[in-house]
């Protein structure tokens, strides 16, 4: 029977790749489940006098390599299992860009588009509170993802600023604030940068360039419009993007800049001018070069994987192909560039913010650029390296570099007590 739940899916990518580095059952052990799971129910006073309970997590997967770092997600669909295959992953993540981090995640049930401002202030800064000393800037380090932001980033660091006795250490609470708050430039584009970085690298091993490819996105959120951007200011194509709203195809190219005003006044890509609209199942048989699933997990399933014509597909979300999918596009010669490199760029800007404000910096752009470039280009070529050695595929691949990270780490630093 084929299974969708995340948690079983980050289990099997573990299990498969401890299996081909031969890794300690010791370590196999720790590392099949979360150190920490921190669950709250919290009260919040709504807009109308009523109030209402919210229920929060903060899955703390492993910190072996540094602070425990990840997002904090809001939907209405977050739940245990989801939670805690995200901070699985970001633990494979934080160890294969070299990143002196563990891995962590964490949300809140609920859907934001249906609070107001205010509401969202409170639902965020109740959550901050509840979660109490079990974050903190060298212990514990949320960032924005699906549904928060920049602005709820602020609302958590000002909480937890009230809350303790940190001076200007606070800032580095959390990543992905407004640069005003301390954030840092790039960090919005960041995750968007780093699918861009592990392409281009991908397409100059067959010598090709990202300008000679044609693309579709699934997502036109934070990530998706910027993947749009970066790709169609380096020379692609973006010839389809689907949204909640719909699918929409020009084989032109669409214009990111002109399709974000689009969507920002009617709410969806369809009805774009100069385009054909879409259904699900047409937008995955587009005759693309490059699939990029930029939305949310479990996209790529095995009754669409016939329907794909694209070659490489680039999985700028977690967990967008199940297993039994990915096989199936292996079998069929579709190269799969995998999460958890694909869309580390993220992780790597909210590492250079954190760093910023140790330092009381403000780096520049094209700094950011340029680091992000070198760490995302380090990090693909250990990947193609052990995937050549190991004859496997790239997930295996990725998996088995940031496994052999922590092996080493846990062969030096030995297991307590």
């Amino acid at each position: 029977m084929v299974s969708n739940n995340l948690y079983e899916t980050a289990q099997r990518q573990f299990e498969r790749a401890a299996d081909l580095v031969d890794l300690p059952v010791a370590y196999r052990t720790i590392l099949s489940s979360p150190k920490n799971e921190i669950i709250v129910n919290f009260p919040v006073l709504m807009d109308d006098g009523a109030y209402r309970l919210f229920r929060g997590y903060r899955i703390q997967h492993n910190n072996l390599l540094g602070p425990y770092k990840g997002g904090i997600r809001f939907s209405e669909y977050v739940d245990l299992d989801e939670v805690k295959a995200l901070a699985t992953w970001m633990t494979w993540k934080t160890a294969l860009m070299g990143l002196p981090f563990g891995g962590a995640k964490g949300g809140i049930t609920m859907d934001p588009r249906m609070h107001s401002r205010d509401e969202l202030r409170r639902i965020v800064r109740r959550f901050t509170h509840a979660l109490g000393n079990n974050i903190g800037p060298e212990h514990d380090i949320p960032a924005p993802d699906l549904g928060s932001n920049a602005e709820a980033m602020v609302w958590m660091m000002d909480t937890y600023a009230n809350s303790v006795d940190g001076g200007q250490n606070v800032k580095r609470v959390v990543t992905g604030k407004t640069v005003e708050c301390g954030g840092s430039v790039g960090r919005d584009k960041a995750t968007g940068q780093g699918v861009a970085f592990c392409l281009a690298h991908h397409l100059e091993l067959s010598g090709r360039a990202v300008s000679d490819v044609s693309i579709a996105i699934q997502g036109f959120g934070n990530v998706g419009e910027h993947t749009a951007r970066v790709l169609t200011a380096m020379g692609a194509r973006v010839i389809a993007i689907a949204d909640m709203s719909g699918a929409i195809e020009c084989s032109d190219g669409l214009d990111p800049e002109s399709l974000w005003f689009h969507v920002n006044k009617t709410g969806g890509v369809v009805g774009y001018p100069d385009s054909r609209e879409l259904s699900a199942d047409e937008f995955f048989s587009v005759d693309a070069d490059v699939l990029i699933p930029a939305a949310i997990e479990n996209q790529i399933t095995v009754d669409r994987v016939e329907r794909i014509k694209a070659s490489i597909i680039v999985e700028a979300a977690n967990g967008p192909t199940t297993p039994e999918a990915e096989l199936q596009l292996i079998e069929r010669g579709v190269e799969i560039l995998p999460d958890i490199i694909a869309n580390a760029g993220g992780v790597v800007v909210s590492y250079f913010e954190w760093i910023q404000n140790k330092m009381s910096q403000q780096w520049s752009l094209a700094t950011v650029d340029e680091e992000l470039r070198k760490l995302m280009w380090d990090a693909c070529d250990r990947v193609e390296e052990r995937r050549l050695a190991l004859r496997c595929s790239r997930r295996d691949a990725a998996y088995a570099v940031a496994l052999d990270r922590l092996r080493t780490v846990y062969d030096q630093r030995g297991i307590f007590p």
